[in-house]
């Protein structure tokens, strides 16, 4: 088979299509003839050894000291089942499915397997295998986010910072879902397409600070990683909370003292990856409560040009890549 190969850490050009050998299903295992994958920040910030502030030699350690240990990136795909391993009672040869392998990467290839109690659900019928690949990444982020540390409620008002990435699209729908009242942070020219997803209000980052403008928010949710609680303490509400999605360990480490000393709560990390939350994500979808946001699409030929784009930090949603007709 087929597969996209980090050579090295490096540029896109790092990342090239070599035959591999095609994986085995184990007992409990399921193999994905897999449709649609997509490049996303993570699969860039580990090809580029881009990590966050304070978290390079740990990320070393983990994930390669001079190489992606796992060489195949990929955090996310949709495709159908060619075949299960003989303890596998869910699933069956033909079945289309949604996978999220999250940390595990390995979908940037034709197959791969994956456990049938793992981060896997039924694709639902009505949506393409493009768009299913789109959900788990930013959805299982967001969710994550705005149910556990964020807490939403009905009524409040949040602020996605980064609204038109692919967790920004995610968790301004999600919001909307949870009746929040929802402000969206991004460049004038993508107002209609974060409006189109049920932003209340919008605002251009290039020509105004949400910081400086005078509003208040109960939860701000940053996908950027340039609002830490220095620069958004005073557009916070009481008992607000400050979402780190995207954040440095020193960040991390100043989150339980600022939160403790100011009322507030700030709040990292890194999102689970759970079956049950992408089983969810799915059926929103399926209802139109969810709309996967494709941005751009490549062959998988393509894929270093895939992630040039989203290295550029525009992207608009998902970068999809496919690799075969569906």
């Amino acid at each position: 088979m087929l597969a996209a190969i980090c050579t090295a850490y490096g540029a896109p050009d790092v990342v090239q299509l070599r035959e591999v050998e095609t994986p085995v299903p184990k007992d409990k295992d399921v193999l994905i003839r897999i449709h649609a994958t997509t490049v996303s920040s993570g699969d860039c910030r580990l090809r580029g050894a881009n990590f966050p502030i304070g978290f390079g030699v740990m990320a070393r350690l983990v994930f390669g000291a001079s190489r992606p240990r796992q060489p195949i990136l990929g955090t996310e795909c949709s495709g159908v089942i060619e075949a299960v391993g003989p303890g596998v009672t869910r699933y069956h040869p033909g079945d289309a499915v949604i996978a999220f392998a999250g940390a595990g990467f390995g979908c940037h290839t034709q197959y791969r397997t994956m456990r049938e109690d793992g981060t896997l659900t039924a694709k639902p019928a009505g949506l393409g295998f493009e768009d299913a690949a789109a959900i788990a990444f930013g959805g299982t982020t967001a969710l994550h986010f705005l149910r556990g540390p964020g807490r939403l409620k009905q009524g409040e008002r949040l602020l996605v910072n980064g609204a038109s990435g692919c967790v920004g699209v995610a968790a301004l729908q999600l919001a909307k879902h949870f009746g929040a009242h929802a402000t969206a942070v991004c460049s004038g020219a993508k107002s209609e397409l974060v409006r189109s997803l049920g932003a209340d209000a919008v605002i251009d980052y290039r020509s105004a600070d949400f910081a400086t403008s005078g509003e208040r928010w109960d939860v701000i949710f940053d996908t950027v990683g340039n609002a830490p609680f220095a620069r958004t303490r005073n557009v916070l509400n009481e008992n607000g909370r400050l979402l780190l999605v995207a954040s440095g360990l020193p960040d991390l480490l100043r989150a339980p003292f600022q939160s403790m000393m100011s009322g507030r709560k700030v709040a990292g990390g890194t999102a689970p990856e759970r079956a049950e939350d992408l089983a969810l994500l799915a059926k929103l979808a399926e209802s139109g409560a969810v709309r996967p946001v494709v941005g751009s699409t490549y062959p998988f030929a393509r894929i270093a040009d895939a992630h040039t784009h989203v290295e550029t930090g525009h992207k608009t949603g998902s970068v999809v890549v496919t690799l075969a007709e569906t």
